[in-house]
């Protein structure tokens, strides 16, 4: 019985050990969606390496489609510097769609609000650290 007890009492404190370790939350809003049409998709990146390529994401979540706003919350994500990538997939295709100019003709943007000249911002111009500890919200606009 003393085993059964000691054994018990062991997993209690490694729980406890646990959700003490656990990370921060990330609120993420993404403003100025034009329709309630398909949903918006979001990438979260840790690298320059990995940016704007969605299979090195870290994190990627879509959600319906909200005109005006559409929040998103990463649960437990670790400390380190982030930016992401976000897209309003209107027609549910699961990409962002260029026109024949090479322009998006979907609603795009990054973290930061950052913009790119002939191209997505660089890593550096849409990243923000996240310290693991505290929640934290940040918000960016889409572009049509």
């Amino acid at each position: 019985m003393n085993r059964v007890l000691t054994v018990a009492f062991a997993l209690a404190l490694s729980a406890v050990g646990a959700s003490t370790a656990m990370a921060a939350d990330l609120t993420i809003t993404v403003k100025e969606v034009r329709n309630t049409a398909g949903s918006v998709r979001i990438s979260v990146f840790d690298s320059a390496a990995a940016f704007t390529k969605p299979a090195l994401a870290k994190a990627r979540q879509q959600a319906k489609a909200s005109e005006g706003e559409v929040k998103f919350v990463l649960h437990d994500l670790p400390a380190g510097k982030y930016a992401i990538a976000s897209f309003h997939d209107e027609n549910n295709s699961g990409k962002l769609e260029f026109g024949p100019l090479g322009v998006p003709i979907q609603g795009y943007g990054f973290s930061n609000d950052a913009l790119g000249t002939d191209g997505p911002p660089a890593f550096a111009q849409a990243a923000f650290d996240f310290d693991g500890k505290n929640d934290q919200a940040i918000s960016f606009s889409l572009n049509y």
